[in-house]
């Protein structure tokens, strides 16, 4: 919390993939607000908003904010992250969910899309699984893609969708994602490679159990060429 605290290679890239020029930052499912803290470092300008149901985790985390950063721009908030009150607040919003399954981010970033169908709005996304069921949202939400990118750390992989709700940025999310399998080196390369394989076989055991969509699931996976 103190800004001495190295991130991991997941939360690194979200940190580097804020921009200067957002308002206001939302932290959702903070946890012990790492990120946060790291971001309203580097960005002092911005108002960072640190928001976990758990109020036992927000009590912590509000405690350590205001012995190393008494003088930041910082909230903290105790609630549910479908009901951030993001109308409270003027200026452009980024709204960052890592940490909790593809079902649950889809249903948080429905509500606040929304919610809030004035303003425009920026996510930065992160999964733990579940990643085809919530592209299916993003998209059916039009939300336009900025950038996303495959990360690997302690052996386990994540996708990071960086997207915007304005009309006039970005392009069409796809359903399996693109830029994701694009390697520019051969360790990017092997990656993409163990993930795919890994997909590949995921979907296959899922489709042996005649779960509705697997095989369609499955197919789109197969398409994709590395």
């Amino acid at each position: 919390m103190s800004g001495r605290l190295k991130l991991g290679k997941r939360l690194g890239q979200i940190e580097q993939w804020v921009q200067s020029h957002v308002d206001h930052i939302w932290d959702c499912c903070c946890d012990h607000g790492h990120l946060g803290a790291a971001i309203l470092k580097r960005y002092p300008q911005s108002s960072v908003h640190f928001v976990d149901i758990v109020p036992s985790l927000m009590s912590q985390v509000e405690s350590k904010l205001k012995r190393f950063h008494p003088n930041g721009r910082w909230q903290t908030h105790c609630l549910d992250v479908a009901q951030l009150p993001l109308n409270q607040y003027a200026g452009r919003h980024l709204v960052i969910i890592a940490g909790v399954g593809g079902d649950l981010m889809a249903h948080f970033v429905s509500t606040i899309v929304q919610e809030n169908p004035h303003l425009t709005l920026d996510f930065l996304l992160c999964p733990v699984h579940h990643q085809y069921a919530l592209r299916q949202q993003l998209i059916a939400l039009e939300l336009n893609l900025l950038d996303e990118v495959l990360v690997e750390e302690n052996q386990r992989f994540y996708e990071i969708l960086h997207l915007t709700t304005a009309r006039h940025q970005g392009q069409a999310l796809s359903i399996t994602g693109e830029r994701l399998w694009h390697a520019d080196n051969a360790e990017a390369m092997q990656r993409a490679k163990r993930y795919l394989q890994k997909t590949l076989a995921h979907y296959q055991r899922i489709a042996k159990g005649n779960q509705p969509d697997a095989l369609q699931m499955l197919a789109a996976y197969q398409a994709i060429q590395i």
